[in-house]
C-alpha cells in the first residue's frame, strides 16, 4: 500500500513538474494564443477525433494565429490571408521544410519524394525536374496532342452513355489517370490485362487512399512513444499500399530498362526515362536512385489525378445545383465557340465566365482543408510572435476561402465575384486564395492542374446536357465535403448525360 501512495505521489509530482515548466516557458516566450496544453498530450485531447472541425472551432475563439500542442510539439493554425502571407512569403525561406511524419516516411519512399523531403539538396533537385521535364510551357505543349486524345475519349464513352444514369467521378478519374499515365510512363500499363496491377480501377483505388493516407492525423506521428502500437492502423495501411505500388513500379521501371537496352540509339519518351538517363550521371549533386524515382512518379500520381477529378467534379455540381450558372456558361460557349466544334485550349481566354466558375469552384472547395505541413528550420519571428525552431504550421485554407472579411457571402457559390478581377493562383501571390499553396512549396504542377480543370469543364457544358439522375431534385444536391483532410464530395454525383453538338463531333 505504501508503494502505491509513493507511486501515485511520485507521477503527481512529476505532471506538476511538467506543467511548470511548460507554463514558464509560456512566459518567457511570446508565443500566439491558443488553448492551454495538457502535459504528454498537449492539446490532442481538442482535435483527436475531428482535426477540421475542432480546429476551425478553436480558430474561431482564438484567432488567425493560434498555438496548439501536439504532444510536445509545437504547431501554429494560419488561417487569414495575411498569417498566411506571413508564413509562405515573408518568412518562406525559414518554413520551407516538412515535419518527419509516417506519411512521409512509409509512403514517401523514406522522404525521398518531393512532397514530403526536408527542403535541401534532394527537394531542389526534384523540383527542378519537375519544372524542365514535366511541367515546363514547352512540355506541357508537347503534351497538349495526350490531353485531345484523352478528353475525346472522355466525350465519346460518355456520348455512348447518353441517357444512363453514370458516377461521373468514375469517368474523370480515368480520363485524369490516363492522361498523367501517358505524359509520365505511358499509358500500355493501364489497360484490363492479365497483370494484377494494370487495370486502372486497381490504380484509381490505390492513388485515392494514397491521398487519404498523406492527409490523416496520425498520433503516433505527436507522441513518438506510441507510434509502436499503431493505434488508429494508419501506418499498418501505408505500409501494405506501399508494398502495393512498389511492385507496380518495380514493373514499370524494369519495362522501361529493357526499352532502353533493346534500342541503341535510345531517346527518351516519358519522365521515367528521363529519369533513368539522369540516374547514370555521375555528376549530380544528388543521385537518383530507384527509390528517388519510385518517389517522383508517386508525387505525380497522389497530386495530380484525384484531386483534379474532385475538382471537375465539384464544378459539375455547382451548376447543376444553380442552373442559371450552367445556362450563363452554355451562353458564352455558344457565341465564342459556336455549336460545329469543341473547345480548344487557345480558348480558354475568351471564356472569362468558365474561367470564373473554376476560381469559385477552387475557393469554395479547395483541392484540402489545409495546406501540407511546413516547418520551421531555426528560430524566428512572424507577426511579433516567437517561433521556435521546429514549430510546424498548417495554414488553412478552408477558413481563408471562407473569410467574411474578404469575400462577400462567403458560403455562396457566386461565379461573378471573379469577374473582370485577375486573381493570381499561378504564382501564389494572392493570399486570399491558395489552392496551389505559394512560396518555395507551391505545387509544381498547378498550371497542369489549372489546364485540365478548365479545358474539361468547358466542353463537358458545351457538349453535354448533363442533368441529375433520377429522383435527384437541384435541391437535394449535396454540397458537402467528408469533412476530412481532403475535400471529397460526401455524396457521390449521379447524372445523365445528353449530347448537345452534332453527332460526328463525338
Amino acid at each position: 500500500m505504501a508503494n502505491s501512495w509513493f507511486l501515485l505521489l511520485a507521477v503527481v509530482s512529476a505532471l506538476a513538474i511538467i506543467s511548470k515548466t511548460i507554463f514558464n516557458q509560456k512566459l518567457e516566450k511570446h508565443l500566439p494564443p491558443g488553448p492551454n496544453p495538457w502535459p504528454i498530450i498537449g492539446n490532442l485531447n481538442l482535435i483527436a477525433f475531428d482535426p477540421r472541425r475542432s480546429i476551425q472551432s478553436l480558430c474561431e475563439k482564438y484567432g488567425d494565429i493560434m498555438l496548439l500542442k501536439f504532444g510536445k510539439f509545437p504547431v501554429v493554425i494560419a488561417s487569414s490571408s495575411e498569417m498566411a502571407r506571413q508564413f509562405l512569403k515573408v518568412n518562406d525561406a525559414i518554413f520551407a521544410s516538412r515535419p518527419a511524419l509516417a506519411a512521409g516516411k512509409f509512403t514517401g519512399y523514406d522522404y525521398k519524394n518531393m512532397a514530403w523531403a526536408p527542403h535541401g539538396p534532394h527537394w531542389i533537385q526534384a523540383r527542378k525536374i519537375y519544372h524542365m521535364e514535366v511541367f515546363s510551357d514547352k512540355k506541357m505543349e508537347s503534351f497538349e496532342h495526350i490531353r485531345v486524345e484523352e478528353r475525346r475519349d472522355l466525350v465519346s464513352r460518355l456520348c455512348s452513355l447518353s441517357g444512363k444514369t453514370i458516377m461521373l467521378k468514375d469517368h474523370l478519374s480515368k480520363y485524369t489517370l490516363s492522361i498523367i499515365c501517358r505524359m509520365l510512363i505511358s499509358k500500355k500499363y493501364f489497360v484490363e490485362s492479365e497483370h494484377e496491377n494494370s487495370s486502372s480501377k486497381h490504380l484509381e483505388s490505390m492513388v485515392g487512399e494514397l491521398l487519404d493516407l498523406n492527409g490523416v492525423f496520425n498520433i503516433g506521428d505527436w507522441i513518438p512513444w506510441l507510434s509502436f502500437l499503431d493505434l488508429q492502423g494508419y501506418v499498418g495501411r501505408m505500409k501494405a499500399l506501399q508494398k502495393k505500388l512498389d511492385k507496380f513500379y518495380d514493373y514499370v521501371i524494369d519495362d522501361h530498362e529493357a526499352g532502353r537496352a533493346a534500342e541503341k540509339d535510345f531517346n527518351p519518351k516519358d519522365l521515367v526515362d528521363v529519369l533513368l538517363q539522369m540516374a547514370e550521371n555521375p555528376n549530380l549533386e544528388v543521385k537518383i536512385t530507384r527509390d528517388r524515382i519510385k518517389g517522383l512518379i508517386q508525387d505525380i500520381f497522389n497530386g495530380g489525378i484525384d484531386s483534379t477529378a474532385n475538382a471537375i467534379e465539384w464544378a459539375i455540381r455547382e451548376t447543376l445545383k444553380h442552373p442559371h450558372i450552367a445556362e450563363k456558361a452554355k451562353a458564352e460557349l455558344d457565341k465564342v465557340i459556336g455549336r460545329k466544334r469543341w473547345v480548344e485550349e487557345k480558348d480558354l481566354t475568351q471564356l472569362p465566365y468558365i474561367d470564373a466558375i473554376v476560381m469559385e469552384t477552387l475557393r469554395l472547395h479547395p483541392l484540402a482543408t489545409f495546406l501540407t505541413y511546413h516547418y520551421s528550420i531555426k528560430d524566428s519571428k512572424v507577426a511579433g510572435y516567437d517561433m521556435p525552431k521546429g514549430t510546424t504550421v498548417l495554414i488553412n485554407i478552408w477558413s481563408i476561402a471562407r473569410d467574411p472579411k474578404t469575400w462577400d457571402s462567403p458560403n455562396e457559390f457566386l461565379p461573378e465575384r471573379f469577374l473582370g478581377k485577375e486573381v493570381d493562383v499561378l504564382f501564389g501571390s494572392n493570399f486570399t486564395l491558395l489552392p496551389f499553396g505559394s512560396g518555395r512549396r507551391r505545387c509544381p504542377g498547378l498550371s497542369f492542374g489549372l489546364k485540365v480543370l478548365r479545358i474539361t469543364l468547358a466542353n463537358l457544358l458545351h457538349g453535354f446536357n448533363l442533368k441529375l439522375g433520377e429522383g435527384i431534385r437541384v435541391k437535394d444536391v449535396c454540397s458537402e465535403d467528408m469533412g476530412t483532410a481532403v475535400t471529397r464530395p460526401k455524396v457521390p454525383l449521379a447524372v445523365v448525360v445528353e449530347p448537345t453538338l452534332p453527332h460526328d463531333l463525338y
